[in-house]
């Protein structure tokens, strides 16, 4: 998994909460870090990712806001599926990230994507600026 800076680790942090809740509930998991079940697991690496690439960057509205979706459907399914139980469920183990999480939802969507602002252009351009 790639690292997220700021934002964007601030969503990833918020998702790998839910998926916690949800894996623990349905998949018989007993959460220990990083035991997570093999499906939500790659579900885990596919959020990073899709975060990772985000052309919005750290200006990223929360995925139900963002005009652009990028999860395939079968991902976006679960990741609804995820959403709806772990988020009611949030405000009890994790208060803080939902809060925040309800406040990045009234963030305005930017009204265009900013030009090499997706975290993995910045990585990959720090890199070929140290390789010069």
């Amino acid at each position: 998994m790639f690292p997220l800076p700021d934002l964007l680790g601030l969503e990833f942090k918020t998702i790998q909460a839910m998926v916690k809740i949800y894996c623990k509930a349905f998949h018989n998991t007993d959460n220990v870090i990083g035991k997570e079940c093999t499906e939500c697991r790659d579900f885990l690496i596919y959020a990073n990712e899709k975060l990772d690439r985000c052309p919005y960057g750290q200006a990223k509205p929360t995925c139900n806001n963002c005009p652009i979706h990028c999860y395939k459907p079968q991902q976006r399914e679960q990741a609804r599926r995820i959403m709806r139980y772990a988020g009611p469920r949030m405000l009890l183990k994790h208060p803080i990230l939902a809060i925040r999480h309800l406040r990045a939802e009234k963030r305005a969507v930017p009204s265009n994507i900013p030009e090499h602002a997706s975290n993995r252009h910045k990585r990959k351009h720090r890199i070929d600026i140290k390789q010069q």
